[in-house]
Parts: structure tokens; sequence; C-alpha cells
């Protein structure tokens, strides 16, 4: 088994991410005071929500990511994955507290959550051929 260095490496810097994602929502309680929930702060919402959807997706898709390349996959294509899901995690935010149905909203959010989506599922593809 090959020792996933790719995903590793986009791992930590995902992890960064991560981490500024979660002082943003720290940043905004603090000012809000808010300590459980979002206190119905629309901006606080937002903000956690952008946190939650990166914890939801990305551990997953890196896990997934790292057994593609364990198993074998090219680095160019593990590259390109980790990429475009580093691009669009760091798109989805600036989606989320964009004003509605603005330009900014469709291109961040909406890209953030295709580029994901899209990384998903190729991954899972791509693990499902090499099995098969």
């Amino acid at each position: 088994m090959v020792f996933p260095s790719l995903t590793a490496a986009y791992g930590a810097v995902l992890a960064l991410l991560f981490a500024g994602l979660s002082g943003w929502v720290m940043a905004r309680r603090l000012s809000a005071n808010v300590l459980h929930g979002d206190g119905g702060d629309a901006v606080l919402l937002h903000r956690a929500r952008s946190q939650a959807n990166f914890a939801e997706y990305v551990p997953f898709i890196l896990l997934l990511v790292g057994l593609l390349e364990a198993h074998g996959a090219s680095r160019a294509l593990v590259h390109g994955l980790l990429i475009v899901l580093l691009v669009g995690r760091v798109l989805h935010p600036f989606g989320m507290t964009a004003p509605a149905n603005s330009p900014r909203q469709f291109a961040c959010r909406g890209g953030g959550i295709l580029a994901t989506f899209g990384v998903l599922i190729v991954t899972a593809v791509g693990l499902l051929l090499r099995l098969a």
C-alpha cells in the first residue's frame, strides 16, 4: 500500500482552512454574545453553517481520496480532485454570506457545492472502478 502523501498534504491545508472557519465563527459568537446555537443572529447562522458544511463533507472526501491514492491512482488525478475540493471549500463561505440570489451567492455557494459534490462522486466512482 502506498502512503497517501498528497492527500495528507492537502488535508493539512484543509485543516488550516477549517481552523480559520472556526475562528470566524468564534469571532461572531463573541461579538454577538452568543454562547449556544445561533441566538437568532443571521450572520452567525451563516458562518456556523459554513463551518458545519465543511465538517460534514471534507473528512469523508479526504478519506475517499486517500483510499484512491493508496490504491494507486495517478498523482495528477489526486492533485486534480484535491485542488477542486480546496477551491470549492474556499468559495463556499463567500457564497453563504452573500445576499440572497446575488451573483456572488450563485457563483461561490453554487460553485463550492458543485465542486464538492463533483469530487465526492468522481472519487467514489473511481474507487468502485478500481475495486471492480
